[in-house]
């Protein structure tokens, strides 16, 4: 799989990694109600095989978080990667700080003890990037202190403890703030950028170019509706696709058609064509889905076809969705 650099930080990862939020989970869809109701249907065993799917069709990023799972998930990583230690050597795992299942601290204690349980989870010695998870709605300065998230987690990397201090919100515009800041060797993007979503172009992507942030782009698949498109009565986890954007992504997947290319490789290529886009991580819950994420990836598609899709590119706030 074709590789890019993370901004700044001089990693090599593939342009398609493996998110792990729903790693695990038999369903996805509206009627689950919260995360929190998920992650009670998690099966380990089937997380495990996904990882290996994963990272044995050419994927060399793992993301995951304290959060997803409850933990879980970063116990699921390092089990599978003990099973196949010559891939794991390849293998970059990040994860996150400030939230939980049993809610958001960033305080500089937290984020120390926070760390030191992925490790031990993950069974690793250091964490090559490690992000702050969800800072939304508190003030930047208990999060920027140096006694708060950032200053720990400079403490830790003067330490060798981890490599590089990331934004992760599941809100633009707090990533937006955070990334201006300059502080921020990379972000993981959600509901920022996708074939129905440019809300990144506003103040997300000038900001990472000046500053060389690697972007890594979530929710690039807007919950199955790009890798499928539209199907009637399906509902989507946390989305709300009105039918005007669903008929829109009809015509696409009609030009994905007519060019014999699968519309979740047109979605998941177009989201790092921008140099500054490094890779996308969309979620799998099983092996299926991560197998046909890498495969996709390596689908060859025709300057003819960027040029047609070009025009269809354009932003739609349902995408965003309801933060």
């Amino acid at each position: 799989m074709r590789t890019k650099t993370l901004g700044r930080t001089g990693l090599e990862l593939s342009i398609v990694g493996l998110g792990t939020a729903f790693l695990g989970m038999p369903r996805l869809d509206a009627s689950a109600g919260s995360y929190e109701a998920l992650v009670t249907t998690l099966d380990e065993e089937l997380g495990v095989q996904t990882v290996l799917a994963a990272v044995e069709a050419g994927c060399t990023l793992i993301d995951t978080a304290a959060l997803y799972g409850g933990g879980r998930s970063e116990e699921i990583i390092a089990r599978a990667l003990a099973l196949r230690p010559d891939l794991a050597a390849q293998v970059t795992v990040t994860t996150k700080v400030g939230r939980t299942l049993e809610g958001n601290d960033y305080s500089y204690d937290a984020v120390l003890h926070s760390v030191d349980a992925s490790l031990r989870r993950l069974q690793m010695d250091r964490i090559p990037v490690v992000y702050i998870h969800d800072a939304m709605g508190v003030d930047p300065a208990l999060v920027l202190g140096k006694d708060r998230a950032l200053g720990a987690l400079r403490r830790l990397q003067q330490e060798g403890v981890i490599g590089y201090i990331g934004t992760a919100a599941d809100d633009p515009r707090t990533n937006a703030l955070y990334i201006e800041t300059g502080e921020f060797d990379a972000a993981v993007v959600p509901r920022g950028w996708s074939l129905i979503n440019r809300h990144a172009e506003e103040r997300i992507l000038p900001a990472a170019v000046r500053h060389n942030v690697g972007l890594v782009i979530a929710t690039s698949l807007e919950r199955g509706l790009l890798a499928t498109g539209p199907q009637p009565g399906v509902t989507y986890f946390d989305r709300t696709y009105s039918p005007a954007c669903q008929a829109h992504v009809g015509k696409i997947q009609e030009l994905c058609r007519r060019y014999d290319v699968p519309l979740l490789a047109a979605a998941l290529q177009w989201v790092t064509r921008h140099p500054q886009m490094t890779t996308t991580i969309p979620g799998a819950r099983f092996p299926q889905e991560a197998i046909a994420n890498a495969q996709a990836a390596q689908v060859p598609i025709p300057d003819e076809f960027w040029q047609e899709l070009a025009p269809l590119v354009v932003h739609w706030e349902d995408a965003v969705g309801v933060i």
